[in-house]
């Protein structure tokens, strides 16, 4: 069961949060100039947490400063789980230029906290006092998660709001008919607690978007919790394409040269229906 796997790691909840809420932002990781084509290195940008009492926060720590706007990825977490699980993921995008706003419920299903996310950061992009001030690019916003989070993350993607989804191991009670943006959908070979066939049910059903599944070699349901792990590269690509137009990472999913699909000792299984193989328009 989830409850049990995640046993150790909301423990560790316990102990750090109360001192997370008490400092209100955290240093993490450091780097400058332009990111690499190395989607799993460490990004330019270093990073900052802010822990609310419905959303945390993970964003480069110099946005006051930044002469750019920084798209959003809103995130659910796992059954029973919380946002410091999922740490070194979030961090790593928040390193990458992105500003996450993750939900701290640890039942995500219904996707309320995401939005709320959504509607956190708009009021802060046009709060003149706030270190978000014209910072926030609302018109660039993802949703990803894992687990219930995944499905929350399918859920907030019928959300007009939301330009394109990235669910992990996404559980089953979810409805991806409603989504509009592109989907990757993403399962671990290994994973007894969702298994792969119910993502690929998902992908199977995603025949009104472009939509990609990538199957993980030898990912188990846990593989995300507590690393970024093989999950880092990938996900900080589709978003770069997604939300940052960074033509660099298209080739990692689209074309006749697709990265993942070549890519043998990560992936497992990957399928591409046939509005991803003609997703050729130009990003955003």
């Amino acid at each position: 069961m989830l409850w049990r796997k995640l046993l150790v790691p909301l423990i560790s909840l316990i102990l750090v949060l109360p001192a997370l809420a008490g400092v209100g932002t955290a240093s993490a990781s450091t780097g400058a100039g332009s990111v690499a084509v190395d989607y799993g290195a460490p990004g330019p940008y270093a990073t900052a947490v802010e822990v609310g009492a419905v959303t945390t926060l993970y964003y480069p720590r110099d946005i006051a400063r930044s002469d750019l706007r920084h798209p959003v990825i809103v995130w659910g977490n796992g059954t029973f789980a919380f946002p410091v699980v999922y740490r070194d993921l979030l961090l790593h995008w928040a390193g990458h230029g992105f500003i996450v706003a993750a939900a701290n419920t640890p039942q995500s299903n219904l996707g309320v906290s995401m939005r709320a996310g959504i509607d956190l950061l708009t009021r802060r992009n046009a709060d003149p006092g706030s270190a978000f001030h014209n910072r926030v690019d609302l018109e660039r916003i993802g949703a990803s998660g894992h687990s219930q989070g995944g499905a929350a993350a399918i859920v907030v993607g019928a959300d007009p709001r939301v330009d394109t989804i990235l669910p992990i191991q996404p559980g089953p009670l979810a409805n991806i008919n409603a989504v509009h943006g592109p989907a990757l959908l993403l399962a671990g070979q290994r994973d007894s607690i969702v298994f792969p066939a119910l993502v690929k049910a998902f992908y199977n059903a995603a025949d009104h978007i472009p939509a990609i599944y990538g199957e993980l070699r030898g990912a188990d349901h846990f593989t995300v919790v507590g690393g970024a792990g093989p999950f880092a590269a990938p996900t900080t690509a589709w978003f770069r394409l997604h939300l940052m137009g960074d033509q660099a990472a298209r080739t990692e999913f689209f074309g006749s040269g697709c990265g993942i699909c070549a890519d043998t000792r990560t992936w497992s299984d990957v399928r591409r229906n046939a509005l991803a193989t003609r997703f050729l328009s130009a990003a955003p």
